[in-house]
């Protein structure tokens, strides 16, 4: 009996997340503990601000302004930051994320203290935030490898996800209290507080300049970041099945209609719809420890992206609500896993010197996909009503993963490397000393030249 529980506790470690990068490399200790606790503060101004925008308006239109005035400034920041992020040391990146980032929680903070708190801070302050979110998610990724060493860079991403994760679930509880019981301003100030702990962890970094010493900025750096996306056929890959899984697969839009007509609920029914899809990225993110003996990550990502789009069908032809939060779950915990595999790809074929910008058009379609999916989902519950979006949307996901593994072959093909590419390829950063580096493997990995779960 003790031997067989003794197999049932070595499968269950292997089967949990590795934290044992945390444990070996204080450099990520200090990024994974900086991340969460910024993360952490952030989850409790994004409901605050929403709340207090309703309590201010009494308008749930004017709740979804404020937040579609964050996406111009999210995208464009993240587009323009990720050039920065490959001229500059990245740790100082960081820390000026979190000055920046803690500018505009502060606006935010004041403004709940005044006798009468005003609107347009709602749109100004909850702007400028937006606007540096990209660039401090690109700095982090691209840090991640000078970091960690090529055989933990899997656990590592996993980490991360998992941080991601609980702060998602944990950071609105607490916010929910906290307003209930200390109002606006203290929940404002906590996330202040985050952003100056995670300086002061950040600080504690060594420093992080981009292989070569950094790439001037500009509209020429960003081209070459395009390029070098377009060029590496596992890095397209990865993008366009993620894009196509949330343009066409993701669901939300649909959850209160769904609620409504076919669940017979309300606000509560609509609550569980949001929440099924979040308890399983949760769950599948502290579930990954089987990553690192996946060898054919392309594939991975083709099969869990399958797996989503089987899920939301599914979703869209269930009438029974445990059924449907059920499927939600699966396809949630198939998403997260789906962005470990697809950011270890990122990784491994894209070279240290333009890490920034990849991951800063990464950070696009994965903010961009998901607005671009509640469109399709509108259009589609018009044509045919909300469960024919729904199940027709999961389907059109699934021919998309098939269509972009038959087009780019590479990404399907695609095997973990065993080192990593260290140049930036001349047609992105013209160095020709990096250059020389990645271009033994480019055939193996597919190269023709030399990015993540539920949204808050």
């Amino acid at each position: 009996m003790s031997a067989r529980t003794g197999r049932v506790r070595r499968a269950v470690g292997r089967a949990l997340v590795d934290t044992s990068p945390l444990r070996r490399h204080a450099g990520f200790r200090r990024l994974w503990t900086s991340q969460f606790v910024a993360s952490m503060g952030s989850q409790l101004t994004v409901v605050a601000v929403g709340y207090q925008t309703y309590r201010l308006t009494g308008s749930t239109g004017m709740v979804g302004l404020v937040s579609l005035g964050q996406l111009i400034p999210l995208l464009a920041g993240s587009l323009l930051g990720g050039p920065l992020v490959d001229a500059w040391d990245r740790r100082r990146v960081l820390l000026g994320t979190q000055v920046l980032l803690a500018a505009g929680v502060t606006g935010l903070a004041v403004n709940s203290m005044l006798p009468h708190p005003l609107l347009w801070p709602m749109f100004a302050c909850t702007a400028e935030v937006a606007a540096f979110q990209g660039v401090d998610w690109a700095a982090r990724r691209a840090s991640l490898r000078r970091l960690v060493p090529p055989a933990d860079l899997p656990a590592a991403l996993s980490l991360q996800s998992a941080a991601f994760q609980t702060t998602l679930v944990l950071g609105p509880a607490a916010a929910g209290l906290l307003i209930a019981y200390a109002g606006f301003s203290l929940v404002y100030w906590l996330n202040v507080l985050a952003f100056g702990i995670a300086f002061g962890i950040v600080a504690l970094l060594p420093s992080l300049r981009p292989a070569g010493g950094g790439h001037p900025a500009g509209a020429a750096s960003l081209a070459g970041g395009v390029r070098y996306l377009r060029s590496s056929r596992p890095l397209a890959g990865a993008f366009l099945i993620d894009l196509g899984a949330m343009v066409f697969g993701m669901p939300r839009a649909l959850f209160p209609a769904l609620a409504d007509t076919v669940f017979g609920g309300g606000a509560v029914t609509v609550g569980y719809l949001n929440a099924a899809p979040g308890l399983g990225a949760l769950v599948g993110s502290l579930l990954t420890g089987h990553v690192w003996r996946v060898r054919r990550a392309g594939r991975a990502v083709a099969v869990c992206v399958t797996i989503w789009g089987l899920a939301i069908m599914g979703f869209g032809f269930a009438s029974w609500l445990p059924a449907a939060l059920a499927l939600l779950v699966v396809a949630g915990a198939a998403d997260v896993v789906s962005s470990v595999f697809r950011m270890l790809i990122v990784q491994q074929v894209t070279p240290d010197a333009i890490q920034g910008r990849v991951n800063s058009l990464m950070f696009v379609g994965l903010q961009g996909g998901p607005r671009l999916g509640d469109a399709e989902s509108g259009a589609a519950a018009a044509l045919g009503g909300p469960q024919f979006a729904a199940w027709s949307g999961g389907l059109l996901s699934v021919v998309a993963a098939v269509v972009t593994c038959w087009a780019i072959p590479q990404f399907w093909r695609y095997r973990n490397e065993t080192g990593l590419a260290h140049g930036a390829g001349e047609a992105v950063a013209p160095r020709p000393r990096q250059a020389g580096g990645p271009a033994g493997r480019a055939g193996k990995s597919g190269e023709a030249g030399p990015e993540p779960g539920p949204a808050s």
